[in-house]
């Protein structure tokens, strides 16, 4: 009874936001589409949506058809676009979803040589997902997983590929620049500086402050590492970042990694997979590549 023309409709009004964009997005008249809707709702016993003026409301079942929608759709166009490459002799697209601001230029590292040693597949690199990294791996809207913070579910499979350092970074001038390592209490006068990510996801609050029963004075965030820097260096805040990209920037922004606490805090780069393609031979490739990257 529910066939794919009826998922994508529904898809396709839920993005436009109105049938007639939906079925110019689809191809199809407007009372085509409705035809479609109708003869659903008739096999279905049940509405799938309801007016409310001009706009359209989903039902409970229309909603539960659109979660079904947004699950299965991706995945079957994804196995639609393999297959294609696959009968004209080609390997597909890697399609990496990024968990880690700051990894993209490891990632260049990997993906250079990469599209050298593989001419045949094309790599495409997603940072926001509509069910978080997790579930873009089960949705197959992304193949691997950069993160450096891995939740373990059945199905995928996790493996560090790069060792890195977590560390405080400030003005080259800053106070804090001359010291071995930076305790908790050095930042409670401190503006700290972050990618908008959650706190809970957020090691220097999770490893460094909250164990220590600290704060900052003020949390700032920003989505660009140059930005990030730049305020930095100018004494707007100190910031945690990783020791490979506090350096890779230091020649030319006057920046320095202090170490977090006495012991500091070692972190991993993960890149996550669904467990029944950790065979497939170009992403096998692409991990073998990540593990050899050295930062210079």
């Amino acid at each position: 009874m529910i066939e794919r023309g009826h998922l994508e409709i529904l898809r396709a009004v839920d993005q436009q936001g109105s049938l007639t964009a939906a079925a110019e997005r689809l191809h199809l008249t407007q009372s085509a589409l409705s035809h479609s809707v109708r003869k659903l709702e008739r096999q279905l016993g049940t509405d799938i949506w309801v007016r409310e003026g001009r706009q359209l409301r989903l039902t409970q079942s229309g909603e539960y058809l659109l979660a079904l929608a947004n699950r299965l759709l991706p995945q079957i166009e994804h196995a639609e676009m393999l297959i294609g490459q696959f009968a004209k002799g080609q390997r597909g697209t890697l399609r990496i979803g990024m968990e880690c601001h700051p990894c993209y230029q490891w990632l260049l590292k990997v993906v250079g040589p990469y599209l050298e040693q593989w001419p045949g597949v094309d790599v495409d690199v997603k940072q926001k997902f509509q069910f978080g990294g997790i579930g873009a791996l089960f949705g197959h809207d992304i193949d691997m997983l950069v993160t450096p913070d891995p939740l373990h579910r059945p199905g995928l499979v996790f493996e560090p590929v790069f060792d890195y350092e977590q560390v405080l970074v400030v003005g080259a001038d800053h106070p804090l620049a001359g010291k071995l390592w930076a305790e908790p209490e050095d930042l409670e006068n401190e503006t700290l500086i972050t990618y908008p990510v959650e706190i809970e996801r957020l090691d220097i609050y999770t490893r460094f402050l909250l164990p220590a029963h600290a704060s900052p004075a003020r949390h700032k965030t920003i989505e660009t590492t140059d930005i990030m820097l730049q305020m930095v260096a100018a004494g707007r805040g100190v910031a945690a970042l990783p020791r490979w990209l506090v350096e890779d920037y230091g020649g030319r922004i006057p920046v320095r990694a202090v170490q977090l606490g006495k012991t500091g805090i070692p972190k991993q780069i993960f890149l996550g997979l669904r467990e029944r393609d950790r065979e497939v031979d170009y992403l096998n490739s692409f991990m073998t590549l990540a593990r050899e990257v050295r930062w210079s």
